[in-house]
């Protein structure tokens, strides 16, 4: 069929959008660009809101500011018949509060969760779980002087660039209680994936220059020392190391590692929802994160094929596996069954109190020392909330996937 080709012009607001198309079909994509391109100037774009939301199927919605009422989080998508209480949250929630040693910020928080809905004499209802926790311990003018200037390291720039207007206070939505509401649904994720046979362990790899040495891994060291690092030795030389950026008025950055056991085979997607590809986003979606690698990651540059290949192999019991791990679980973006081996990269907490240049709003460049109450570390407070993330992750993506093949949905529908 001939097709007669048009130019469409449309104006809005100064801005003029030109469109070339066959008759035929021309006004309504030229109507849908109209839609789009009017939604995104005047601030009505849908999908704008999903900037505070993750995952499709088992969704986490977070809200709040460190310096306002309180923070909190919506998840959408959890089955009903979950057994969950407070306590259950509360436990993860413990794991990332403020206080708990002289490596973390001095805020005193309780960060004491309350369910307001979604779960009915112990068990989830299957309607959407919100969760929050009171910020009762803000001391908002640490933070008064910070209006005027740009603190290195922060997002004070950048919100101002992209709103023209930022909640100085704490850091507002960037600051690291965001992560709290991300750490309320990881609890209901794990407890999920527990009940599936899916377990994760999750520690500092290293801190600063210190790292764990793998001839002395072990599990039960990980909770009884404050850097929650699997190597007793690592962990004193850890301890010296931060005592020494403390005294300096410094930071320190880390690595974290979250080892996922027991997920079958066949989770994720080939495409653009890989599994890798995912967790990849939700961790890096965590402030502070600045690298994430799954298996060997970057180390497979210096890799040949011959010895970055698993070789693949039939157990005792007839199933598939794997004799090495170099593709640390996932293959095609999609987990082969061997445990997932993820590790992310943290930055040295950007607010310390040594002198550091920056400029003003009005244009002029100043010295500064920051004051308020902050981590000399965050790897210690950010293990919890990286296994959340992986946690939320791999639930979303084993919930998509039940619908992948037409005989699983007839096993559970007949």
């Amino acid at each position: 069929m001939l097709s007669v080709y048009k130019t469409f012009t449309l104006r809005y607001n100064k801005v003029v959008f030109i469109y070339k198309s066959p008759v035929r079909w021309g006004v309504q994509i030229v109507g849908m660009i109209f839609q789009t391109r009017s939604n995104t100037i005047t601030g009505k774009d849908t999908n704008h809101m999903s900037q505070s939301s993750f995952g499709n199927k088992f969704k986490v919605t977070t809200w709040g500011e460190s310096h306002g009422k309180g923070v909190g989080v919506v998840v959408d998508g959890c089955p009903a018949g979950l057994s969950l209480c407070e306590e259950d949250i509360q436990k993860f929630l413990n794991r990332r509060k403020p206080g708990q040693s002289k490596f973390t910020t001095p805020r005193k928080e309780d960060d004491s969760v309350e369910i307001l809905s979604g779960v009915f004499e112990g068990k989830t209802t299957g309607t959407p779980i919100s969760l929050v926790v009171y910020n009762k311990n803000q001391q908002s003018k640490d933070y008064s002087e910070i209006a005027s200037y740009y603190r290195p390291g922060h997002a004070d720039y950048t919100f101002d660039m992209k709103y023209g207007f930022r909640d100085y206070r704490g850091g507002g939505r960037s600051s690291g209680r965001e992560t709290i509401g991300r750490v309320a649904a990881g609890a209901i994720a794990v407890k999920i994936l527990d009940q599936l046979g899916i377990r994760l362990m999750t520690y500092s790899k290293s801190i600063g220059p210190i790292a764990c040495d793998p001839r002395h891994f072990d599990a039960e060291e990980i909770l009884k020392n404050p850097v929650y690092m699997p190597d007793a030795d690592a962990a004193e030389n850890a301890m010296a190391y931060l005592e020494a950026c403390i005294a300096e008025q410094n930071s320190s950055g880390g690595v974290v590692e979250c080892i996922i056991s027991g997920v079958p085979a066949g989770i994720g997607d080939p495409v653009f929802e890989k599994l890798n590809a995912n967790l990849a986003k939700a961790v890096m979606s965590i402030g502070a994160i600045k690298g994430f690698e799954i298996g060997d990651g970057f180390d497979v540059a210096k890799a040949t094929g011959k010895n970055n290949n698993d070789a693949f192999r039939i157990g005792a019991d007839g199933s598939v596996s794997k004799e090495t791990n170099h593709a640390g679980g996932i293959l095609g973006g999609m987990s082969d069954g061997s445990d997932i081996i993820l590790r992310a990269t943290i930055k040295p907490t950007p607010s310390i109190s040594a002198t550091q240049h920056t400029v003003n709003k009005s244009g002029e460049e100043i010295d500064i020392n920051i004051k308020g109450r902050h981590d000399p570390i965050i790897v210690p407070r950010a293990i919890v909330v990286v296994e959340s993330m992986a946690a939320i992750t791999i639930v979303d993506a084993m919930f998509a996937n039940m619908s992948a093949r037409m005989d699983s949905l007839k096993r559970f529908y007949k």
